[in-house]
């Protein structure tokens, strides 16, 4: 490399050092704004998300889980 080309370099390089975090900032600030509901609607198509079978469901499934969970724990004892 010449030295101009050096000189380029190490700017390119100090440029995107700075720009780094600056970026960061602001993809975690659009991140924050995001709406969920928008977001599903661009990566899976306009539908309506309030009517089954994309509704979700009114638990998390967590309950039912547990109660497995004793169940088998049941077996075990």
């Amino acid at each position: 490399m010449t030295s101009d080309q050096n000189a380029l370099a190490r700017r390119w390089v100090k440029t995107w050092q700075e720009a780094g975090p600056r970026l960061e900032r602001i993809r975690r600030e659009e991140l924050r704004r995001l709406d969920p509901q928008r977001a599903i609607a661009l990566l899976c198509g306009e539908a309506d998300y309030t009517v089954a079978p994309r509704a979700p469901r009114p638990t998390s499934g967590l309950v039912e889980q547990q109660r497995w969970f004793m169940k088998m724990a049941s077996r075990r004892e």
